[in-house]
């Protein structure tokens, strides 16, 4: 049995995908049609990735980008944890050859998949970009924040 655990951010990127090529939405319909309930520790990671995301917050770009930009954060960070744990593994040497070509196999595909859905945000993100008609300045802030 595989458990993906990417499948949150490649849910987001697919649902982003949907969304830009859907009929626009109001921002009112939008809002009134995602309805989130955190708990106590989702409120405390939020807390944290809202200080993560300060500088995405405080720029002077359109909603759609900001939370695209966020996303793709998401994702880099979720690869770069993924990388980590492929290195240990690939350094743990109580595993058994076969459990450990297992693991690896199984954490390559979950980077395939992250880095699938990281491509697609990034190209989402210069397709909206143009679409916006966004300044100079803006894409140069846009571009910065993707790649830090």
């Amino acid at each position: 049995m595989r458990i993906e655990s990417g499948g949150y951010v490649a849910n987001i990127a697919q649902s982003l995908e949907r969304r830009n090529t859907a009929a626009e939405v109001s921002p009112q319909e939008l809002k009134e049609s995602i309805r989130v309930s955190l708990s106590e520790i989702g409120r405390t990671l939020s807390g944290k990735a809202e200080e993560k995301n300060k500088d995405i917050d405080e720029a002077d770009l359109p909603e759609s980008i900001k939370r695209l930009l966020k996303m793709i954060r998401e994702l880099k960070a979720e690869i770069a944890q993924k990388m980590a744990e492929l290195q240990e593994i690939m350094a743990d040497d109580s595993l058994d050859a076969e459990a450990k070509r297992l693991r690896v196999e199984a954490l390559q595909s979950e980077l395939g998949s992250l880095n699938s859905a990281l491509t697609s945000a990034n190209a989402n993100l210069v397709k909206l970009m143009r679409e916006q008609g966004l300044s100079p300045e803006q894409m140069q802030t846009a571009a910065s924040l993707a790649m830090g």
